[in-house]
C-alpha cells in the first residue's frame, strides 16, 4: 500500500504560476513567432468586429430607429441635399457635420395612428397632447408645440434616409460579422496548427531523451509516470499554448476596448458598471487560493488511482490466484471514495464562483438598468447609449467567468511543465564520448578489476576479471542474485561501472561510439519482447533487410517452419508482447533478430528457459547456427548448454571463484561441483 502511494509524490505542485518555467516554455513557440503576433493580431481585429456590434446597434436605435431631430431650411439656402416639404428643407441632424444651434428644428410625431410633423423639438418627456382642427397642441415644461398632419406617404418620404441608412447599417453589420468570422476561423486554424506543431516537438524531444537514459533510471520511474509524461502532460500544455496564453491577450484587449467605449459614450454610465469590480476581484483571489487547494488534492488522489490501478491490472493472474479480489476492491474502493470527496469539493468551489460572478452581473446590470432607464426616460441620454452598455456589461464579465477554466488549466499546465522539464533535466548518464576511437570490434572481451553496484554502496560485481577470446563461448553459472545477468548489461553499457575496466578487442568500451558497440553485441533475453506489427518488422526492426533475407534468417535459425504455417506467413500479425505465440516461438523470433543484424558478440541469457524439450532440441541447433564464428556468452542452467561452452566462468557473491571446462570444473570438486550436484545432476538423470 504504501509502496502505492508513493507514486502520487510526482503530483506536488509547485506555483500556480511559474515564470522561469512559462520563460522555457515560451522558448518552444519562439520559433514560430512570427504565425502567434499574426494570431494575436487577428485577435486584435476580431476583438474590434465584436466592440463594434452594440455600437452599430446604439447608432441604428438612436440615429434611425427612433426618429431624431429635424434641421430646416428655407429651399435654397442649405447646405446640403435633403428632404423638401412644401416651401422648406428638412435635414436629419446626425446627416450634419456641424451643430447648426440657431438653425429651426422639427420632429416626426406620431400618435394615435397618424402622422405629424412637430414645429420644434421635444426633449421633454413630460407632455400632454390635445387634438385641434389644424392638428395637435402638444403641452411641455418648456412651452407648448404645433404638430401639423402628415399623409403616410410624405411620412415616408421623410423616413426613406432612416430606412435607406438602416439597410446600409445592416449589410456593415453582416459584413463585420462576416470578416469576424473568417478572421477568426484563420487564428484558430493558425493557432492550434501552431500549437499542435509545439507540442510535436516537445513529445519528440521527450521521447528522443527517453530513448538515450540508461537502464538505471527505468529501473527507478514507473512505466506509467513516463507514458504521460508523453501523453497527457504535453497535451496539458496544448491546451495552455491553445486555449491561454494567446488568448489573455483577446481578454486584455476585449476589457480594453469595452472601457474605453464606455468612457466614450457616457462616463457616468461607465463608472456605476464598474462599481462592482472591486468585489469581483476580491471573489477572484478567494477562488483562486481556493481552486489551488482543491486542485492540488484531487491531482494527488488521482496519481493514488492511477497507480494502484497499474498496480492490480498487471498483477491481476496473482490476484485471482491467490483469490484476494474482495481486498483489492475494498482497497481501491478507498481510494476511489477519497478522489470522489476531493473532486467534490473542487466541484463546490467551482460552483460557487461562476454563479457568484454571474450573481455580480445581474447586480452591475440591474443597477445599470436603475440608473440608466431613469435618465432615458428624463431625456438626458438616448435609448442606444443604454442598450450598447448592456451588450457591453455582458461582454465585459465573459472573460471573468472563463477565468476558472483558464486558472485551471494554466495550474495543471504549470505542473505538467515541471515535470516534463524534470526529464528533460535528467542527465544521459552514458553516451557516447565526443571523440570516440575508431574500432572494427572482433570479439575478444576482457573485464579488469570490476566492481559494479546499482546501488551505492551495495555491490553486485566485486573485483571481476576474465578473458573471453574472440569466436569463443563461454557460459556464466551461479546462484541467483551472483551477477550473471549484470556482466551481460554490461557489456553493451546499459550500465556504466563504477570501477575497473572492459575491453573489447583491447579498447575500453567508455572509448568507444556507443552506437557502434551495440550494434556489434546482440542480446537474446529468456522473456523475448515482441513489438505489435508483423513476425517480418520483429525480425527486421526497422533495418534495411529486405525479405528474402528475412527468409534465410528465418530458415537458418528453424523458424520458417512454424512461420510457414500462418495464414499471411511473415506478413503475419504480432499482438502485444507476441501473447499469441509460444515461449518457444519467440524465442526462434529473438535468435533470427540477433542474426540480422550479424553481431560479432552473441549473448544468451537464460534463453532455453521456460521450454519444454522437443522446443529446446530446435532452439539448440538456432543457438548452435547463430553462435558459429562468434564471440558467444551463455547465462544458463539448462546443462546441454553448459557442457558444450569452451569456457565455464563461476560466479558467487559477485566474484569470480571458478573459471575452467566443465570437466575441469567437476573434478576440482569446488563451487561450480555444488551446483551440478543440487541443479544439474537431475537435468542430466531426466
Amino acid at each position: 500500500m504504501s509502496e502505492t502511494y508513493n507514486y502520487h509524490e510526482e503530483e506536488a505542485l509547485g506555483k500556480s504560476y511559474d515564470g522561469r518555467l512559462m520563460k522555457r516554455l515560451l522558448s518552444y513557440a519562439r520559433p514560430y513567432w512570427l504565425i502567434i503576433l499574426t494570431c494575436i493580431i487577428l485577435l486584435l481585429v476580431v476583438t474590434a468586429t465584436e466592440l463594434a456590434r452594440p455600437y452599430l446597434i446604439k447608432i441604428a436605435i438612436d440615429d434611425y430607429i427612433t426618429p431624431g431631430p429635424l434641421l430646416v431650411w428655407e429651399s435654397g439656402n442649405e447646405p446640403q441635399e435633403g428632404i423638401k416639404y412644401g416651401e422648406q428643407i428638412y435635414i436629419h441632424r446626425h446627416r450634419l457635420s456641424e451643430d447648426y444651434p440657431d438653425q429651426p428644428k422639427a420632429q416626426l410625431f406620431t400618435y394615435e395612428g397618424g402622422f405629424y410633423l412637430v414645429d420644434g423639438y421635444i426633449e421633454d418627456i413630460n407632455y400632454s397632447v390635445r387634438r385641434e382642427e389644424k392638428g395637435l397642441i402638444i403641452n411641455t415644461e418648456v412651452g407648448l408645440f404645433t404638430a401639423s398632419p402628415l399623409e403616410a406617404e410624405d411620412y415616408r418620404a421623410f423616413r426613406q434616409p432612416d430606412k435607406t441608412a438602416l439597410v446600409q447599417l445592416a449589410l456593415i453589420y453582416l459584413g463585420i460579422i462576416a470578416l469576424g468570422f473568417s478572421l477568426n476561423y484563420l487564428q484558430i486554424y493558425l493557432l492550434h496548427r501552431t500549437g499542435q506543431q509545439i507540442i510535436f516537438n516537445i513529445r519528440h524531444q521527450v521521447f528522443s531523451h527517453l530513448q538515450r537514459l540508461s537502464l538505471r533510471f527505468f529501473d527507478t520511474n514507473p512505466v506509467g509516470r513516463l507514458v504521460t509524461r508523453v501523453t497527457n502532460d504535453t497535451e496539458t500544455l496544448d491546451q495552455m499554448f491553445t486555449g491561454v496564453v494567446v488568448y489573455l491577450f483577446k481578454d486584455l484587449f476585449m476589457l480594453l476596448g469595452i472601457v474605453i467605449v464606455m468612457l466614450q459614450l457616457n462616463i457616468r454610465l461607465a463608472l456605476i458598471s464598474f462599481s462592482l469590480i472591486p468585489i469581483v476581484i476580491i471573489a477572484t483571489i478567494v477562488f483562486r487560493l481556493k481552486a489551488r487547494e482543491a486542485y492540488r488534492e484531487v491531482r494527488t488522489r488521482l496519481a493514488r488511482i492511477n497507480a494502484t490501478l497499474a498496480e492490480n491490472i498487471t498483477g491481476m493472474r496473482t490476484v485471482q490466484i491467490f483469490h484476494r479480489m474482495g481486498e483489492k476492491h475494498q482497497e481501491f474502493n478507498e481510494i476511489n471514495h477519497a478522489h470522489y470527496r476531493a473532486s467534490f469539493r473542487e466541484l463546490k468551489i467551482f460552483a460557487v464562483f461562476r454563479p457568484f460572478i454571474d450573481l455580480i452581473y445581474f447586480l452591475a446590470l440591474a443597477l445599470l438598468i436603475w440608473y440608466g432607464g431613469g435618465i432615458v426616460i428624463r431625456g438626458l441620454i438616448p435609448f442606444g447609449v443604454l442598450y450598447a452598455f448592456i451588450q457591453y456589461i455582458e461582454m465585459f464579465f465573459r472573460p471573468i467567468n472563463d477565468m476558472a477554466e483558464k486558472y485551471n488549466i494554466m495550474q495543471s499546465a504549470m505542473a505538467s511543465s515541471e515535470r516534463i522539464f524534470q526529464l528533460l533535466d535528467t542527465p544521459v548518464d552514458i553516451q557516447s564520448p565526443k571523440q570516440p576511437l575508431p574500432t572494427n570490434i572482433k570479439g575478444k572481451i576482457e573485464f579488469c578489476n570490476v566492481w559494479f553496484a546499482y546501488n551505492p554502496g551495495e555491490w553486485v560485481l566485486k573485483d571481476v576479471s576474465f578473458t573471453i577470446e574472440k569466436g569463443q563461448t563461454v557460459a556464466f553459472v551461479g546462484a541467483t542474485g551472483a551477477g550473471k545477468t549484470s556482466i551481460i548489461n554490461l557489456i553493451s553499457r546499459l550500465y556504466d561501472i563504477q570501477k575497473g575496466q572492459i575491453l573489447i578487442d583491447g579498447v575500453n568500451i567508455k572509448e568507444m561510439d556507443l552506437d557502434q558497440l551495440r550494434k556489434n553485441v546482440a542480446v537474446v533475453l529468456q522473456d523475448v519482447f515482441m513489438f505489435s506489427g508483423t513476425i517480418a518488422d520483429n525480425i527486421r526492426l526497422n533495418s534495411d533487410i529486405d525479405d528474402q533475407q528475412i527468409r534465410h534468417i528465418a530458415e537458418a535459425v528453424d523458424a520458417h517452419r512454424f512461420i510457414s504455417r500462418l495464414p499471411r506467413n511473415y506478413e503475419s500479425e504480432v499482438k502485444e508482447r507476441g501473447a499469441t505465440m509460444s515461449a518457444g516461438q519467440r524465442q526462434l523470433l529473438a535468435f533470427a533478430r540477433a542474426l540480422a543484424f550479424k553481431p560479432k558478440i552473441l549473448i544468451l541469457d537464460e534463453a532455453t528457459a521456460n521450454i519444454d524439450t522437443e522446443t529446446e532440441q530446435v532452439i539448440q541447433k538456432a543457438m548452435k547456427t547463430i553462435s558459429r564464428g562468434r564471440t558467444t556468452l551463455v547465462v544458463a542452467h539448462r546443462l546441454s548448454t553448459i557442457q558444450s561452452a569452451d569456457k565455464i566462468i563461476v560466479m558467487h557473491k559477485g566474484k569470480v571463484r571458478e573459471m575452467g571446462s566443465h570437466q575441469q570444473l567437476l573434478a576440482r570438486g569446488g563451487y561450480y561441483y555444488n551446483l551440478y550436484q543440487l541443479q544439474y545432476k537431475e537435468q542430466e538423470t531426466g
